[in-house]
């Protein structure tokens, strides 16, 4: 394990770059994160030397590339401690993985009249897929309520969660609030009621360490290009029976057992879920991200990042004016705000011109926006790179944009 400090800002070349002349103060890695030198060098170095397709060649090049997609595979097991190194599925991203799990799973396991379980502060991604599922098969879909500082209020999750409840779809960590919700206990709640849950782990994976074998999940998603991987690159996992039970999406080559003129059957877990030639060097290039995560460690990252975030929301807390959602005390490192008597998307851009990248929008978070009766809000998300000057930029930044709005032009 090795330290965190400001040096390591080197490591990823975007962050020595300047927007509109300014040195860039990149806060929106919830959205995405940049890529260190080690990930892209790694990307590089299989394109130039390693090309072939996996599985498909006796030949060294594709034993090579096969080789090293299979050993990232074995390194998001060890990163998650699953259970089996077979229950990975590599995916696009946490999307991809969650409409695998309503499409494939809930379609042809879930009966009309069971309920899906759900909060108001999911990911679009996360509630999107269980609507149509819930039209399609006849399924009711159940909220539990939030607590006034926007955390899951799990006394009503005792409530709602029933004989009737076939899943518990849920997040790990709030895109929006930042709040970090008790999925193991969420998941003691589910089994208990003969349920399963499914956790979006996108905030969470990158920012924690997520032990599959203590938590008890179900499903578990997340995306590569959230810590450091490539786009287009993410994880589905799942218990073993459960993929067994769990039909395919995509149908072709390699996810196939025997072809006949009329009839087929599929390989096993995880390459019937693989259809087509993957994404290869998403999937090697996010081996090389969680070596370098793992080299962090990840209970070193979020410690750091706890710090930073307190830092962050005590100095925002000194702007009059400004509205921050969720509890005042969080560990994650994601800050919504809004500041009073400006659009946040005008507040963005203000923040743009001086090179402070900060999103701007619902975040796919239309109902939680419903929730807190706004229709935007600004968002600061922090990673391991974000330093306490780069807070301090901020928000010098908000404070520069509310002058020149009161002001004039």
């Amino acid at each position: 394990m090795v330290s965190i400090s400001d040096n390591i800002k080197k490591d990823f070349p975007l962050l020595q770059s300047k927007m509109h002349g300014q040195e860039l103060v990149y806060l929106d890695n919830a959205a995405t994160t940049q890529k260190s030198q080690v990930v892209l060098d790694k990307l590089l170095a299989y394109y130039q030397n390693d090309n072939a397709n996996v599985y498909r060649g006796v030949y060294d090049l594709s034993q090579r590339a096969t080789n090293a997609y299979e050993q990232a595979r074995k390194k998001v097991a060890q990163f998650l401690n699953a259970p089996k190194v077979e229950e990975i599925i590599f995916t696009k991203g946490t999307t991809q993985s969650l409409n695998f799990i309503a499409a494939g799973f809930g379609m042809n396991n879930f009966q009309a009249g069971q309920e899906i379980v759900l909060s108001c502060a999911e990911h679009h991604s996360n509630l999107v897929p269980w609507q149509n599922l819930a039209k399609k098969k006849g399924l009711k879909l159940v909220y539990i309520d939030l607590k006034t500082d926007g955390s899951l209020d799990l006394k009503d999750a005792d409530k709602k969660i029933g004989q009737k409840t076939a899943l518990v779809a849920i997040n790990h960590v709030s895109n929006v609030l930042g709040t970090i919700n008790d999925v193991k206990s969420l998941a003691n709640l589910a089994h208990k009621n003969g349920a399963l849950i499914a956790v979006d782990g996108a905030q969470a994976a990158p920012h924690m360490k997520v032990d599959l074998k203590n938590l008890d999940l179900d499903f578990y998603a997340f995306s590569g290009h959230k810590m450091l991987g490539p786009t287009g690159i993410g994880v589905l996992w799942a218990k073993s029976d459960l993929l067994d039970a769990m039909m395919p999406l995509e149908f072709g080559g390699e996810m196939i057992d025997e072809v006949g003129l009329y009839e087929t059957s599929y390989a096993k877990a995880p390459y019937k879920f693989e259809g087509g030639t993957p994404n290869i060097a998403g999937a090697i290039g996010l081996g090389v991200a969680i070596d370098y995560l793992t080299e962090l460690g990840m209970d070193n990252i979020q410690v750091y990042e706890e710090k930073l975030v307190t830092y962050l929301i005590n100095r925002l807390q000194e702007i009059e004016g400004l509205e921050i959602y969720g509890p005042k005390k969080r560990v994650s490192g994601i800050v919504s705000f809004n500041l009073k008597g400006l659009h946040p998307h005008d507040l963005a851009t203000v923040l743009d011109m001086q090179g402070i990248a900060v999103r701007a929008g619902h975040h796919c978070a239309q109902p939680l926006m419903a929730w807190l009766d706004v229709p935007a809000c600004a968002r600061a998300s922090l990673y391991f790179y974000n330093t306490k000057e780069d807070c301090d930029k901020l928000v010098a930044g908000i404070i520069k944009a509310k002058e020149f709005f009161e002001n004039g032009f």
